[in-house]
Formats: structure tokens, sequence, C-alpha cells
């Protein structure tokens, strides 16, 4: 369904990727290239339970309560976490290209194993699926626990 293509011949939205479910998200992955590591303030979404009814509200709290996105500093290629309705920027982790613990394939990787005493073990790897979009898998102890995008600013 997804075959390897080019970002630019995809109309990839959170709204597109909520309704995908686990399976699909993967395939997606999957097909999507690393793109560039992103650079300034990124807008995050929670995609819990992908293709239910229940992923939209559960994005939503998730907004305004715990994570809004990610910032990064691309001189030294790090980031940290949007946190708390305050939007505190917390959770410092690092950025480079990697390969995936999902296929293999080439990742642009964040890592908090060196960073972060709370998050040490969380690796989350992203793909481009569209323009200014990434999707991103979330690993607890090496074990995939969930999805998210990463939206860069200025984009819809």
């Amino acid at each position: 369904m997804f075959g390897r293509s080019t970002t630019r011949e995809r109309k990839t939205t959170e709204a597109t990727l909520m309704r995908l479910g686990n399976l699909l998200l993967d395939e997606l992955f999957r097909a999507s290239p690393p793109g560039p590591i992103p650079k300034g303030k990124l807008r995050g979404t929670v995609l819990a339970f992908p293709g239910s009814r229940a992923v939209k509200p559960i994005s939503k709290i998730a907004r305004v309560l715990f994570w809004q996105g990610k910032v990064v500093d691309a001189e030294q290629a790090s980031l940290k976490n949007l946190v708390s309705p305050l939007r505190l920027p917390l959770i410092k982790a690092t950025l480079s290209h990697a390969d995936s613990w999902v296929d293999g394939d080439p990742i642009v990787l964040i890592d908090y194993s060196r960073t972060s005493l709370v998050a040490h073990m969380v690796r989350d790897e992203i793909r481009l699926v569209g323009p200014n979009l990434y999707l991103g898998v979330v690993f607890l102890w090496r074990w995939r626990v969930g999805w998210f995008t990463l939206r860069q600013r200025g984009s819809k």
C-alpha cells in the first residue's frame, strides 16, 4: 500500500495517521525515508490506540496536560521535550541518523540513554512521512510501545 515514494507525492496529515491502525502505521513507517534531522520547534501528537475512536480525544488530552512536542537545537544535535501545561523544555535527548530497531533501515534517532535520568530507557525513531511531518515509534526498554508525530512549525 505504501511502497517507497517521495514525501511530495503524499498528502499525509496527523488526522490521516490517526485513522490508520498499528499495522498500517508500521507499513508506512517501513516504507518511509528517514529525512533530515528536523530543526526548531516541533508540534507533537500522541497516537495512542490508532485507528480507534479513542485516538483523537487521547491525543487532545495528552497535548494539553502532558506533551506538546519537542524543541531541537540543531547546532548541538539535541532536543528537549515540551512537557506539562506550561510547555516546559525538559527531558533532553541527542539526535543522529542510525539504523532502526524496526527494520534495520535508516531513521532519525532520538536517544535519551545518555542525557536523561527520567527517560534513559526510551528510544524514539522517526521517519519523514509527509512534508515536514515525521512519524515516530517509541521504544521502552527495547519494547515498541507507541506512536507519535512531529510537525515542523509553519506547516499544516
